[in-house]
């Protein structure tokens, strides 16, 4: 709501300061750090008291990892509530509400409940199963029909944002880009097909960082790149000077995108300081589902889907290495990996939990600056 204030120059003038999303998005980012640093705490007594603790698999079915991880036993989970309240409120005040702002927050909302529905099951039944993978498909198809509803349809032309910067949305929507190459791909695609693409995206990308979320500040960490790496992009996106210079599509009003992810990246470096060995708090799927599902549809909103592939790295490695695992022993009867997803495979090998999570962090810097690198290689 604060981006408001601009119109407020002829009464004060560094109220202007707000017209330029670079501006804001520091703020929002100070804003999301500043708050999950002061309701962190509270958030971990809150949890305690509850009894939000995570239920782990025993030592017959996961062998030796129940021995190295019986020390978070006690450690409260739903942490992702303190991300999510610190993204929401900080976007709130800073970013224009336009479609793209108000699709990407839609989306963020719908999988924090499927994620808290799953966590909350997990914390009362006592067992690590959770909400059924058939719900947490409705609730992702549920977040992808809505999100595209909003997107090709009327609200599109409503939403629009100050200066009516991002009108057209419902037409570029169906423009498909892909990395390495200067120019649209297809120009309108079927509904249909960009259905399945939003749909792949969020779904994978949201269970591909519910994956990587198996040790102290593993997911979180690689999200904080992520985040960093979709901010910049988002800016391009909405600035025809930059986006013309980089040969890359211009969708004006994604600009304000960046203060989304900004929100995100404030968020996350708070929630680490929490999260980092020991956890003092996990994210839970209340974080990680949401947080995968909040970065597909930045991606998508701004033509990058497929880059998401290369900066988002580590989370295709983690999410690859189950999928290798599941085919090779259902095929072979043998196992590739010690365990998936990968992190869990180096630590029976005898790496150290920290030792795992910060050459994890350097791939994922490694695969952000490539991404970064694609924008400008066509």
């Amino acid at each position: 709501m604060l981006s408001y204030l601009q119109f407020g120059e002829e009464w004060f003038g560094p109220l202007r300061l707000f017209q330029f999303i670079s501006i804001r998005a520091i703020f929002a980012g100070i804003t999301a750090l500043i708050l999950g640093f002061l309701l962190g705490p509270k958030l971990i007594k809150i949890l305690q008291g509850i009894g939000a603790k995570q239920a782990f698999r025993d030592e017959t079915e996961v062998g030796k990892l129940a021995t190295l991880h019986e020390s978070k036993a006690k450690t409260p989970t739903m942490g992702g509530l303190l991300i999510f309240g610190s993204v929401f409120i900080s976007t709130l005040l800073f970013a224009e509400p336009n479609i793209y702002v108000i699709t990407a927050m839609m989306v963020y909302v719908i999988l924090t409940i499927v994620g808290f529905a799953d966590d909350y099951l997990k914390i009362s039944k006592k067992n690590s199963k959770g909400l059924a993978g058939r719900y947490k498909l409705l609730g992702q198809l549920i977040a992808t029909s809505l999100a595209l509803y909003f997107l090709l349809g009327p609200f599109g032309n409503i939403f629009t944002g100050f200066h009516e910067r991002a009108i057209g949305s419902n037409f570029k929507m169906l423009e498909l880009w892909i990395p390495f190459y200067k120019d649209v791909l297809i120009l309108s695609m079927p509904v249909f097909i960009a259905f399945a693409l939003f749909l792949v995206t969020l779904t994978g990308s949201s269970n591909a960082i519910n994956l990587t979320d198996g040790l102290d500040g593993l997911a979180i960490g690689c999200t904080v790149t992520v985040a960093l790496t979709y901010g910049l992009m988002s800016y391009a996106s909405g600035n025809f000077v930059i986006s013309d210079y980089l040969k890359i599509s211009w969708i004006p009003g994604t600009g304000e995108l960046s203060i989304v992810c900004a929100a995100l990246l404030g968020g996350s470096l708070s929630f680490l300081w929490y999260n980092a060995h020991p956890a003092e708090m996990f994210m839970g799927d209340t974080g990680s589902l949401a947080i995968g599902g909040l970065v597909g549809i930045i991606a998508l909103m701004i033509h990058q889907p497929f880059t998401l592939i290369i900066v988002g790295g580590i989370f295709v490695m983690e999410a690859g290495s189950v999928i290798l695992q599941v085919i090779s022993f259902k095929s072979r009867g043998k196992r590739i990996f010690l365990m998936s997803p990968i992190h869990h495979h180096f630590e029976l090998k005898g790496w150290a939990e920290t030792k795992v999570v910060i050459r994890f962090w350097i791939l994922s810097l490694l695969f952000a600056m490539i991404g970064l690198a694609t924008l400008k290689v066509r």
